[in-house]
């Protein structure tokens, strides 16, 4: 049997490659929003209730595909987490009004929170310790590049063939995507034909590391894991920080349309250059703890030093994006922002891999998905029409005070980030 070198990074490759098709399909309705909500005669606030029927589903979706990538695994998991996506992504060309359009896009936000606990997952099941940060980093900055492949893409199809077929058009992508990965994703790393012996051993070698000497394999219950400190670490931290995120992706297109009149064509142009910066702070935050790690550092300092960089980035970001002047000015420092947040963003997504081993991974990692929507719904969807009625100012000092909020709930509740020793039974 054909051996394939550094098959772990085939792996998350493939993974980011999902992750970018997710955006794609995700961010396309705010991108054609403006020409779209004129057509179909919708305001910003029923976008604001087509916006909450896909994080509601998403925050149901976060929890039960948490459960589903354990029970059925992450190769599996991620083939029904695509496919539904996809054809949810290609209905929305029927959509005819609010109504449809929150269907459908509830059943892509149900379908699409399956990709970040299998993340996860393949993460914990494909990497040692020290490299999780960098995976989790490189199948999150698949976020980044998605939101800055959308932007011109999407754009271009729509002046090409209208938003109908542009939907039909992303929606194939993620059907495409299952072929390669069935046949990569064969089996996990200790049974897989295709993993030379030095990567196997290297991978579950560098997987003890933290672990207590005799791992428990028994697997804690969603009640049990809530009863652990740690885990509601992760639980607040997301609450609070997720909807920095979330801002940016359901709401900057709409931003520069009313901040500064553009049309579709213009935003295509301009709301690609965010989530550049974002994906180069979600693989240099991975790459940088997991640097320190090997240096010697404990995950706990490498964690919540990246943790705490990105929030010194992002605080006077946010402040000073508040009165920017000019979309180029605005863009660049939501680029800086947003490099911030994947920094920090990328070593939380490790804390589950980090508290936990095995089953537990993708329920805690849902669980910490779910609570991050529940932020999403309430400081990025339901205030934010309000709070710009008059200007987008009091939009963005929110978003600076979510970010020492989250901080601190994360440090105060985590303690030292270690692995958790189960209540025995």
């Amino acid at each position: 049997m054909e051996k394939v070198r550094g098959l772990r990074w085939w792996i998350i490759g493939m993974i980011a490659a999902a992750t970018v098709i997710n955006y794609i399909d995700r961010t396309s309705l705010a991108i054609m929003w403006p020409d779209i909500s004129k057509e179909m005669d919708i305001t910003k606030e029923q976008y604001a209730t087509i916006v909450s029927a896909f994080m509601i589903a998403y925050a149901i979706g976060q929890a039960l595909s948490g459960k589903l990538f354990d029970w059925v695994g992450t190769r599996l998991g991620f083939v029904l987490s695509i496919t539904v996506w996809s054809l949810s992504c290609a209905l929305l060309s029927v959509a005819r009004g609010v109504a449809s359009f929150s269907f459908f896009r509830g059943m892509l936000g149900l379908s699409e929170a399956g990709n970040w606990p299998g993340g996860v997952k393949a993460s914990a099941e494909w990497f040692p310790v020290s490299e999780r940060a960098l995976a989790a980093g490189i199948f999150n900055a698949g976020a980044s590049l998605g939101a800055v492949i959308s932007a011109p893409l999407i754009a271009t199809l729509y002046l090409l063939v209208g938003w109908k077929a542009t939907f039909i058009i992303v929606g194939l992508l993620g059907i495409i995507w299952v072929i390669p990965w069935w046949v990569l994703s064969r089996s996990e790393p200790s049974e897989h034909p295709w993993l030379t012996e030095e990567e196997r051993q290297y991978i579950l070698t560098g997987q003890k590391i933290g672990a207590p000497a005799q791992a428990d394999t028994r697997v804690p219950s969603w009640g049990e894991l809530l009863t652990y400190r740690k885990s509601w670490s992760l639980i607040v931290g997301r609450f609070f920080l997720d909807p920095v995120w979330w801002l940016f992706v359901n709401w900057l297109p709409i931003y520069l349309a009313d901040q500064f009149k553009f049309d579709v064509r213009q935003i295509g142009f301009f709301a690609w250059v965010p989530y550049l910066g974002a994906a180069i702070g979600s693989i240099v935050g991975g790459w940088w703890s997991g640097y320190k790690i090997r240096q010697g550092w404990s995950v706990n300092k490498a964690r919540k030093w990246a943790v705490a960089i990105g929030g010194i980035m992002m605080v006077p970001a946010f402040v000073l994006i508040a009165f920017a002047d000019s979309p180029l000015v605005a863009v660049l420092l939501m680029a800086f922002l947003l490099a911030g947040y994947q920094v920090t963003m990328n070593n939380i997504l490790t804390l589950p891999t980090d508290f936990f081993s095995g089953k537990s991974v993708g329920s805690l990692a849902g669980m910490g998905g779910m609570s991050a929507v529940f932020g999403v719904l309430v400081f990025s969807t339901w205030l934010i029409p309000y709070l710009s009625t008059v200007s987008y100012v009091p939009v963005f000092l929110m978003g600076a005070m979510l970010v020492p909020v989250g901080t601190a709930g994360l440090f105060l509740l985590s303690g030292v980030i270690e692995r958790v020793k189960l209540h025995q039974k």
